[in-house]
């Protein structure tokens, strides 16, 4: 994109408007000219280097790639080995865990029944203390009411017979 230079007024007065606007297009050609060169050498800087630092990988690709492959057998071979070493030791640290896990439930059910049973206990046993103490109650009101009704109906009697 080219920059279109700007001169002075007093610039165009002097030498006159056209050869102040052939000296502005001479400007920008050569503006144009230095632009295309610059990108040529760019690109040209650019290629060069990326030529180089994709030969430097090829270069380390090969003198490291057998190293990576070899610490990558090795690595597979460790992971292998361990999961071999503990993947039968996790199978029996997960046995025993279940089976201590039965148990402890069935002490724990044991537990509860035991404790459900002692509390139906004591449950039935309050029980027929408050039924006891119910009854105890019941027979003194109802004892009340023979001695006031017996009383009434004696005093009915007394009183008919005058």
């Amino acid at each position: 994109m080219p920059v279109t230079a700007k001169l002075s007024r007093r610039f165009y007065e002097t030498f006159g408007d056209e050869i102040a606007n052939e000296l502005v297009e001479w400007f920008n050609r050569v503006d144009d000219a230095y632009r295309s060169e610059f990108r040529e050498l760019f690109e040209v800087h650019f290629s060069r280097f990326d030529a180089k630092l994709e030969q430097r990988v090829a270069e380390l690709d090969a003198r490291w790639g057998g190293r990576f492959a070899q610490l990558e057998a090795k690595l597979e071979q460790r992971v292998a080995e361990l999961d071999t070493r503990w993947g039968g030791r996790f199978a029996q640290l997960e046995a025993k865990l279940e089976q201590r896990l039965a148990e402890l439930r069935g002490e724990l059910r044991g537990e509860i029944g035991l404790r459900v049973g002692q509390l139906e206990a004591r449950l039935e046993q309050r029980l027929a203390e408050v039924q006891s103490g119910l009854m105890k109650w019941m027979f003194i009101f109802w004892a009340g009411n023979v001695v006031a009704t017996a009383s009434l109906v004696l005093g009915a009697v007394v009183l008919l017979r005058k």
